[in-house]
């Protein structure tokens, strides 16, 4: 709750700011519910981006989630008719939380817990972005700034992976693989080989991971 509605206030914010409405903003947050995505096509929309720019970069910016929708998909076979709902709501603090359940909770229970992680954060994200639209529309200040709370929240996600695993070398697999891409193809286009990158190695590493965390 802290992260979506601090995260989705500053949206908001962002979004009245730039010159959306309080009814543009808070759609986006229902029906395109992706954090960094909406932080970028705030700004392309307000600056008269084609439809083809903002198909292709919501492509590209939104491109781990298949990563994320590969991993869920033993997961999510019994889900029935919650799956739908339960794979448009797969974000990255979601998936962070999904991933990572609780060994207390029974595995017949196991769907319902994830469907309702899913749940809250959709409604907590959009609740955020209300909030921040109508202080948007009410007060004018400096949002100077703003666009850092999405990389806050990422870090504040990975430290708690971080901390709470202590198998590290998925994490520094993953780390090596985006420093090294970065350095190759540059900031605005190494996403994507990253996250190839990524999977290929957790792959290859797989067998050796997983039979040390057995031991």
């Amino acid at each position: 709750m802290s992260g979506y509605v601090v995260l989705g206030i500053a949206y908001g914010v962002l979004a009245r700011d730039m010159g959306l409405t309080t009814a543009q903003g808070v759609g986006m947050s229902v029906i395109v519910y992706a954090g960094s995505l909406q932080f970028v096509l705030i700004s392309l929309l307000s600056g008269g981006a084609s439809l083809l720019t903002v198909a292709l970069t919501s492509l590209l910016v939104n491109a781990r989630h298949l990563f994320y929708g590969i991993s869920m998909i033993e997961r999510y076979r019994d889900a029935g008719i919650a799956k739908p709902y339960m794979i448009f709501t797969l974000t990255d603090e979601t998936y962070s939380l999904v991933c990572s359940v609780p060994d207390d909770i029974p595995k017949e229970k196991r769907i319902p817990y994830c469907f309702f992680v899913s749940a809250f954060d959709h409604c907590w994200w959009v609740a955020g972005g209300v909030v921040g639209c109508l202080l948007g529309s009410a007060v004018n200040f400096s949002t100077e700034g703003l666009d850092f709370a999405l990389t806050a929240l990422f870090i504040t996600v990975m430290t708690g992976q971080w901390l709470d695993h202590k198998d590290h070398r998925p994490a520094l697999t993953g780390a090596a693989a985006s420093l090294v891409c970065l350095m190759i193809f540059g900031s605005d286009a190494f996403l994507i080989p990253s996250m190839i990158a990524i999977a290929a190695l957790l792959l290859i590493l797989r067998p050796f991971i997983e039979g040390r965390a057995a031991e």
